[in-house]
């Protein structure tokens, strides 16, 4: 491990030294000589190549017509050529697009002139192109930059545009994209494994309530492996009825944490809850840290159990799923078995408020559903795949910290919920983005917004 601090500074040749009195406590430290102490840097990693699917130009650098001539006198031949690569970019380049639309009359007659149809608009009346709008899109929800700074990034270019005018923007796109955020619902709601987070949310300008208080985006991620699905809902309630408006209909398997406000939606004929692994496992982390130093305590125990199940899903990833099924059978039951064992035996040893006593109740509470996850090769040990999805979201509220008011809070859940499952199917969100921009004012059946669906556009559609 490469030391740190003012008592270490680059040496030569990949090396790092101590400086002379850096290290006090040492034997001989008073007044002798400080020991050079050379520890080999980590070598830098081969560099990845530049992504086939950019465009090349090629830049040829021949010989200058003095080096051609050999000192024999012949003229050199080509026989090969050395190739490297360098990544160039492009600044944004903004131009305005004019729509002339040619009238036509008939000087024969008195015939009314006729004026050539207007392109279909995503919205109406607006300034913005397709491209602006994704690229106003792409940079809040998946660059996490605020519309403010947006707006400066068009002021270089002579564009005024104020933030008004772009959260209006991301309110109106947010709103005429509900239909494909509806048909992914539907595939989200159609598969038999279901997880589900919450996080916090503040909305300064909602009717009846102070700027202050907390409100809630709701995060569900799930759908066919080839076909993932994240949604994101905004509430001001974090209460029951929330999972049940946004599950009515579900049936399958449901991944939590232990919050109640799951417990009706999961108290449903048809749906049976899991719990996290993932959460058990902190627990006992925390009950962990408050053990003696140096000395091996009864988390850590089930600490060592609960890292032989995760191991073994690394090792079965690739699995189908009936091979997981049953390799979870053969060797992680077992191990659930002597869980259980310790469980029985340690939770009327231990003080409920201690933090080992938590750990315990936790796991004794949640037990049947946390064991629920070895019923079949499909389901998840965790609620990792929720809390991976909300991530982007809690990164991005760090920036512009707050939505102004509801409709703002709705937009960015609906956009979010786009850019999300757009980037969990291998989509590059602006290109998606301005793909299904350009199309959706034409967009007149069911049909025609499937095809706008990540898994029904290939990247190259998209870019």
């Amino acid at each position: 491990m490469r030391p740190s601090g003012r008592g270490f500074e680059g040496g030569v040749h990949g090396a790092v030294t101590v400086e002379e009195g850096a290290c006090t406590d040492e034997p001989g430290g008073d007044g002798a000589e400080a020991e050079e102490v050379m520890v080999p840097l980590k070598r830098r990693g081969k560099r990845k190549p530049l992504p086939a699917k950019l465009p090349r130009i090629d830049v040829i650098h021949e010989l200058p017509e003095h080096a051609l001539t050999c000192e024999c006198g012949c003229r050199k031949q080509a026989i090969g050529e050395e190739t490297s690569e360098q990544l160039e970019i492009i600044p944004m380049q903004v131009r305005v697009i004019r729509h002339i639309r040619k009238t036509y009359a008939c000087k024969a007659c008195e015939a009314a002139p006729v004026t050539a149809d207007k392109p279909a608009q995503l919205i109406e009346k607006s300034l913005a192109s397709p491209s602006v709008l994704a690229m106003l899109l792409a940079t809040k929800y998946a660059d996490g930059i605020p519309l403010y700074r947006f707006e400066r990034m068009l002021s270089r270019h002579g564009i005024d545009i104020s933030r008004q005018t772009l959260a209006r923007w991301v309110i109106q796109c947010g709103e005429q994209l509900q239909p494909v955020i509806n048909l992914m619902r539907d595939r989200l709601l159609d598969y038999p494994v279901l997880h589900c987070d919450e996080t916090r949310l503040q909305v300064l300008h909602e009717p009846g309530r102070d700027p202050t208080t907390q409100s809630w985006m709701w995060v569900q991620s799930g759908g066919p492996p080839d076909k993932p699905v994240i949604l994101f809902d905004y509430s001001s309630s974090r209460a029951q009825e929330v999972p049940l408006r946004l599950l009515a209909g579900y049936r399958g398997y449901l991944m939590t944490d232990d919050y109640a406000g799951y417990n009706a939606v999961a108290a449903q004929e048809g749906i049976e809850r899991l719990a996290c692994w993932a959460h058990a496992r902190r627990k006992f982390v925390e009950a962990q840290k408050v053990q003696p130093k140096g000395k091996t305590g009864r988390a850590d125990i089930v600490l060592n159990l609960i890292n032989k199940l995760y191991g073994i899903e690394r090792e079965l990833k690739e699995a189908d799923d009936s091979g997981r099924l049953a390799a979870r059978q053969q060797r992680s039951r077992p191990i659930i078995d002597q869980l259980k064992t310790w469980l029985d035996k340690t939770q009327p040893q231990v003080a409920g408020q201690t933090a080992l006593g938590k750990a315990v109740n936790y796991l004794a509470s949640n037990w049947s559903r946390l064991v629920r996850y070895l019923e079949g090769g499909h389901l998840p040990i965790d609620n990792n795949r929720a809390e991976n999805a909300i991530r982007p979201f809690v990164i991005g509220r760090k920036n512009w910290l707050f939505s102004d008011t509801p409709k703002g809070a709705r937009a960015s859940a609906q956009i979010y919920s786009l850019i999300e499952t757009a980037k969990a199917n291998g989509q590059e969100p602006y290109a998606w983005l301005r793909h299904i921009l350009e199309r959706l004012p034409t967009a007149s059946s069911v049909d025609d917004c499937e095809a706008l669906l990540p898994w029904n556009c290939s990247p190259a559609t998209a870019s």
